[in-house]
């Protein structure tokens, strides 16, 4: 009975894993046409500016792409184990220690960007039932909104993730 539960357990973690890394490699790669077009925004912006007007609303623009850049990249980046961690004085302690920091930094993450998602899909329902958009060019709000509330969730399949597979070292499969 306990190797049922134990192959339905690794299956189970597969598959979560199989949909991280794949929501994960869309969202890097949707962020990276966000990142192309702001930097072909700010290059055309650069040369308008120079031989006859700037381009409207590049402030408004560069602010969205921006949090679509930085909401899709959070999960990958933490797949990929990007994120800059000081490690000196958890370098001191014992691998017990180290484990059990881990998790609760794991568990303490997970639920931070889980409340923060769904406080940021609150904010995006409640900028859609308003239909505020912006003061040039008049871009609706909520669609970015919902971008980074989905980033947050993204990030949190990864914390979950994380936990479910506690006794390997994070990052193993």
């Amino acid at each position: 009975m306990s190797q049922q539960s134990n192959e339905k357990g690794i299956l189970n973690m597969k598959t979560l894993d199989r949909i991280n890394h794949f929501s994960n490699r869309i969202f890097i790669s949707i962020a990276g046409c966000f990142l192309m077009g702001m930097v072909l925004l700010t290059c055309a912006n650069i040369l308008l500016r120079l031989i006859w007007q700037p381009i409207s609303g590049t402030y408004e623009l560069m602010g969205f792409f921006g949090s679509v850049v930085t909401a899709f990249a959070l999960g990958y980046t933490r797949m990929m184990r990007g994120h800059v961690s000081v490690d000196v004085l958890i370098n001191t302690f014992s691998e017990n220690t180290k484990s059990a920091l881990n998790i609760l930094n794991n568990f303490i993450c997970l639920i931070f960007f889980v409340i923060a998602s769904w406080q940021m899909a609150k904010k995006a329902t409640t900028l859609l039932t308003t239909g505020e958009v912006t003061e040039t060019l008049k871009i609706i709000y909520y669609p970015f909104t919902y971008a980074a509330a989905a980033g947050c969730v993204l990030l949190s399949l990864i914390f979950l993730a994380d936990l479910i597979r506690h006794p390997e070292k994070p990052g193993e499969k």
